[in-house]
């Protein structure tokens, strides 16, 4: 589902101004209204709430102030850019405390603007994206890391809803694939916590300057680029839970100050000095071997214990092979066409899939139905439909196995199959059976 654009409230007297705004935030691709006065705009935030509201200071029948300590008290979330004279500035201070986000002085900065416009936007499409997630996951009778009934997958089940009842921090620990970010929503939906928020970070896709500000946020003008200050990821997590992947690869300035929040529950933004108390569940992911990270001094040994209050560990998809049929119904009913009826998978097809190791786990079977289904289009999946390297390692066990094939020999040629092996679905993955010679 996509992100619907920023809509943006201009409230000034100025009909001039009012129509260079709109076009010029129309042409930078955001959806814009305008207010003549207060009155105006207190009717247009009942009506349609925006997504941020840029306000003139000094306007006839009514103070910019006084819509905007009207905004607060109904909305605190709500940002407000507040347009002032050049001579006025004491007036933008009183704005800044009474809550306005930023100002700008006339004539307008169009750069600044469109700067401050961008950064709202991509605050609004992250809450947006994280609701989605979790109303999608909240729908679903299932997810694809928790789809099957092996024994494997039904004490996980079970662990996953103790965790969920507890507040404490917890590692979920597995190979790349297994579905940790899954889980986390999980123990998420399942908890005390589920109508607040849920904040993913990728750790290990940020360089530690930028992963810093993105947890605890800035103030503007701490470093380069910091137009505006920013609200960092523990503050938008606020009463529910951030879940930080690849916790094994962060620097060890962002593992002292997340130390120093588990331990005290507050910290401050990047060059600021006001602390911020929050009241957020860490649940954190890795497939790094975090105890060798310790040995090798990259990992500090007291933010582990920390963080490992409970450990949740994943098994990967060759452990559970017995999940497939599950998995791969569970695949082409996601992936199919809204309307068509379930597509059948041929039994050369099916041997090739058990027979796989999948070293990517569930992420990596997701890739291999996604690719089948759309080579096979309207038809049902076959061998050749597979990824090169699932058909190619199927070949390789038929012809070193010959004893488990019966029928027409497979023929792969440039990942086009030609024939249909006869392999049972019971034959064990990666199995060996000895030849007589």
């Amino acid at each position: 589902m996509d992100t619907p654009p920023l809509a943006v409230l201009v409230v000034d007297d100025e009909p001039a101004l009012r129509e260079v705004l709109s076009l010029r935030i129309a042409d930078w691709g955001y959806e814009v209204r305008t207010a003549s006065d207060v009155a105006e705009a207190e009717r247009a935030l009942d009506r349609n709430p925006p997504d941020l509201v840029l306000c003139d200071v000094q306007m006839p029948g009514g103070s910019g102030l006084d819509l905007l300590k009207r905004i607060k008290r109904q909305d605190e979330r709500l940002p407000v850019v507040m347009i002032t004279a050049h001579g006025d500035i004491d007036k933008a201070v009183d704005a800044m405390k009474a809550g306005a986000a930023d100002f700008l002085t006339k004539p307008l900065d169009y750069v600044m603007l469109q700067a401050l416009l961008e950064s709202a936007a991509g605050d609004l499409r992250q809450r947006y994206e994280s609701r989605s997630l979790d109303a999608h996951l909240q729908r679903q009778q299932s997810a694809p890391g928790l789809v099957g009934q092996s024994r494997a997958i039904r004490e996980l089940r079970r662990t996953i809803e103790v965790v969920a009842a507890t507040d404490a921090s917890a590692i979920l620990t597995g190979e790349s694939g297994t579905g940790k970010e899954v889980v986390a929503r999980a123990i998420h939906s399942m908890s005390t916590r589920r109508d607040k928020p849920f904040i993913k970070v990728a750790c290990a896709a940020l360089p530690e300057t930028l992963l810093e500000s993105e947890l605890f946020g800035h103030e503007k003008g701490s470093f380069t680029g910091a137009l505006f200050t920013r609200a960092g990821r523990f503050e938008m997590a606020n009463g529910g839970t951030l879940f930080l992947d690849e916790i094994g690869d962060i620097s060890p300035t962002v593992q002292v100050k997340l130390l120093r929040f588990l331990e005290q529950r507050e910290f401050e933004r990047v060059g600021g000095n006001k602390t911020f108390k929050v009241d957020v569940r860490v649940v954190c992911a890795t497939h790094r071997d975090l105890q060798k990270r310790i040995e090798e001094g990259h990992f500090r040994e007291d933010l582990y214990y920390r963080l490992n209050v409970i450990q949740v560990h994943i098994p990967p998809l060759r452990e559970r092979k017995g999940d497939l049929p599950l998995l791969v119904q569970y695949f082409l009913k996601k992936l199919g066409k809204p309307g068509t009826t379930g597509r059948r998978v041929s039994q050369a097809a099916w041997a090739a899939l058990c027979q796989f190791a999948f070293p990517g786990n569930v992420r990596q079977l997701e890739h291999a139905i996604q690719h089948a289904v759309v080579l096979a289009g309207d038809t049902d999946i076959d061998i050749q439909h597979l990824p090169r390297d699932i058909a190619h390692a199927a070949l390789f066990l038929a012809s070193d196995h010959a004893d488990y094939v019966t029928g027409e020999v497979l023929a792969v040629n440039g990942g086009a199959a030609a024939g249909r092996s006869q392999l049972p679905l019971s034959t064990p993955p990666g199995a060996k059976k000895e030849r007589t010679r």
